[in-house]
């Protein structure tokens, strides 16, 4: 016990404890302040991110949309290639629960097929007499699941001797759902290489050029000012064209992928760059070149980490051009091509705009485009925020 004296004189008496503090004691700091202070980098981007409502719904649409080309089989009704040639152009049926005023359940109404001798049109009317209840988990049109075994097994099925085109046919009487759950697949499998390719020349170039500087760091610059300098679509567009017209649908998917992936990567490779040259001077980075470190094992091991939360948002931003690129080539005919199903090559069938006028279904593919690229650029968006150090 001490005292000191007080204004008027008078000495106040107060307690001073001998033991010496603690910052990560029980009495220092409360539960709440322990658990943040405590917390790894990758714990607060989650917390950062979870109040990004956007960005979480963004990331449960393209979670659930990754899913379904696990399964894309099962959840289509028909199967790829099952043609119906008594409903050419056939147009989207309505699902119904209730008929002549009693529930019934899920059912669409049968079609009644009429061509338009005037101006040659198939026109195709509801017969409200047909009442097609739909089936669930069912015996359907059988598949080749993956290429390992087949199966019958779908989620939901036409009624017997019915029809089930909850987005109409195509010109060959194929289902537009069915190919458009099969596109899914491609579409987005193609932005998930194209990016693993874009991600490993950007970390490689990019780490290069700005751990060792000098004229390595000028012969990388120029070689990526020489990429950046074409115009972007052209270039793919020579490229695919470029592509041997008698090889495989798996090889042109490859060569697409790895196309959209070497043309990707300057970007990517610039912010490493910009990264590593500011913290290649930091002295976590001096301490370990000091105790013998290699420089593979300062960029990948210190370095890299420091700042991965940063690729990762940027990683996420660059899958949608992946998609778009992919899209607008199998769009131009220069993509890939039947009987690989894609967005894109969906969406090649509509080019005629007397087809889209008529038939305005074919445009259904462009739905989920836009969906997907809104998805990872809000996603990408919260990543990036959740990212910034300086930004609660």
């Amino acid at each position: 016990m001490t005292a000191d004296p007080a204004p008027g004189g008078t000495r106040l008496a107060h307690f001073v404890s001998d033991a010496p503090f603690n910052p990560y004691s029980v009495e220092a700091m409360s539960p709440e302040q322990e658990r943040y202070y405590l917390a790894s980098q990758w714990r607060m981007m989650w917390w950062k991110l979870r109040k990004h409502r956007l960005a979480v719904i963004s990331g449960v649409v393209l979670l659930l949309m990754y899913d379904t080309i696990l399964m894309s089989e099962f959840l289509a009704p028909y199967d790829l290639q099952t043609r119906h040639t008594s409903f050419i152009f056939a147009p989207p049926q309505a699902v119904h629960l209730f008929h002549d005023g009693r529930l019934v359940g899920p059912f669409v109404y049968g079609f009644d097929y009429h061509l338009n001798m005037e101006n040659l049109r198939r026109e195709y009317l509801p017969n409200h007499g047909q009442v097609q209840p739909l089936r669930f988990f069912c015996a359907g049109d059988t598949y080749s699941y993956l290429g390992l075994f087949e199966a019958r097994f779908h989620l939901m099925c036409p009624a017997a001797g019915g029809t089930l085109f909850l987005l109409g046919t195509d010109r060959l009487g194929r289902d537009v759902l069915s190919r458009l759950i099969y596109g899914t697949r491609i579409s987005l499998t193609v932005g998930l290489f194209g990016i693993t390719i874009s991600f490993l020349l950007g970390i490689v170039f990019g780490g290069i050029s700005g751990y060792y500087g000098g004229w390595l760091d000028n012969l990388i610059q120029r070689f990526i000012e020489i990429i950046r300098s074409f115009p972007e679509l052209p270039l793919w567009m020579a490229l695919s064209a470029a592509l041997p017209i008698n090889w495989n649908p798996i090889m042109i998917y490859f060569g697409i992928t790895i196309i959209l992936g070497l043309l990707d990567w300057t970007g990517l490779a610039r912010a490493v760059r910009s990264k590593l040259l500011a913290l290649r001077e930091e002295d976590f980075a001096t301490a370990a070149l000091l105790m013998g470190a290699s420089p593979s094992r300062i960029i990948g091991r210190h370095l890299l980490p420091s700042f991965m939360s940063h690729l990762i948002a940027s990683a996420t931003l660059s899958v949608p051009s992946m998609i778009l690129g992919e899209t607008a080539l199998s769009f131009l005919g220069l993509g890939l091509r039947p009987p690989i199903t894609s967005w894109g090559v969906l969406l090649n069938e509509a080019q005629n705009i007397n087809v889209v006028a008529l038939y305005p279904w074919l445009m259904f593919p462009v739905v989920p485009v836009i969906v997907v690229v809104l998805a990872f650029n809000f996603l990408g968006d919260g990543l990036r925020d959740a990212a910034d150090p300086y930004k609660n």
